[in-house]
């Protein structure tokens, strides 16, 4: 328990934007960058001279962040903040967002899947009929990532990339380690979902750490990406809409969204984070987590390896329900 403490709690951050260098050239894009905790890392990362790809539904609110970004930074800075029209729930038109990033850049240097829902509505589901938080939360991204592979190849391959530099991060959940069952999932839950949504959530970020584990073991070794997952740590946002309750029941273990995007910022550039610890978990305010729960850690292992293969299984399943949509 007292890995989970130091999670609810966490001791300062040691790495923050006095940390990273200019990011001039570099090109990032996050999922759900116009608010909460992806807004204060574009801030960071647009203040650090990037090209940063605000992605999600709505241009007014992007544009609006865009704007607020800007004013933000008082510095000098080469960065450019960027809008991507991204919906995670449709499936049919993540290719077109894809195309049209592809359009304007030919690498990208790091992904942040930020961006999630938490809670709405029993029998809420995406344009496909899946359930809405493991088609917002996994299949979107999964799909998303895939889709950008060659420009994050093209990236990993430029004679100036350092190895390990070019990455996915995917925002994953406390809720994996406190509420997931033996094993992380109960495979025959995503045909057929309980009407719980806080299980629902619970499923679809332990999917999230399964996808992110199982890409940094198959594209690792041939193409110098890293997958990192993170527990970014409680922070009062939106995405708890659904549920605003929440922000009064946890308020003390709240914190403000710039914390948390200090530990998508370790995630995506520090160095700590290289090719030998592909498929970490990160924990707030940014460091790699060395006590997750062994049934987890052997769901991340093929049964060759001495695990139960629970993650290939998951990855096998996001494969069958996008693979129409690549």
């Amino acid at each position: 328990m007292g890995s989970q403490w130091s999670q609810f709690f966490p001791p300062k951050p040691t790495f923050n934007e006095a940390d990273v260098q200019s990011q001039d050239g570099k090109v990032f894009l996050i999922t759900g960058g116009a608010s909460g905790i992806g807004f204060e890392l574009a801030k960071m990362l647009y203040g650090k001279g990037a090209r940063v790809y605000i992605a999600g539904r709505s241009q007014a609110k992007a544009e609006q962040a865009i704007k607020d970004i800007q004013a933000a930074v008082s510095a000098p800075t080469t960065g450019s903040p960027h809008f991507l029209h991204l919906e995670l729930d449709d499936l049919s038109s993540i290719k077109a967002t894809v195309e049209a990033f592809k359009a304007k850049e030919p690498a990208l240097h790091v992904l942040w899947n930020n961006a999630g829902v938490s809670r709405p509505a029993l029998d809420s589901v995406s344009k496909q009929g899946i359930e809405l938080q493991l088609a917002t939360n996994c299949l979107g991204p999964f799909l998303l990532t895939q889709l950008l592979l060659p420009l994050l190849q093209a990236a990993a391959s430029e004679e100036s990339a350092v190895p390990g530099s070019v990455r996915v991060v995917w925002a994953a959940s406390q809720a994996i380690e406190l509420l997931s069952p033996s094993g992380g999932l109960v495979m025959s839950e995503l045909r057929d979902p309980p009407r719980d949504s806080s299980r629902l959530y619970t499923n679809s970020k332990t999917g999230v750490w399964f996808v992110a584990s199982e890409l940094g073991r198959r594209m690792g070794p041939s193409y110098g990406i890293v997958s990192v997952a993170l527990n970014p740590g409680a922070a009062s946002t939106n995405l708890f809409r659904h549920t605003p309750s929440v922000n009064y029941l946890a308020w003390p273990l709240l914190h403000k969204a710039g914390k948390a995007a200090l530990t998508e910022l370790y995630a995506g550039l520090s160095k700590d984070i290289g090719l030998e610890t592909n498929g970490c978990y990160v924990i707030p305010w940014g460091r790699i987590s060395t006590n997750m729960r062994q049934d987890l850690v052997d769901a991340t292992k093929s049964v060759e390896e001495g695990g139960s293969g629970r993650a290939i299984e998951f990855w096998d399943f996001c494969v069958e329900k996008t693979q129409q949509y690549q």
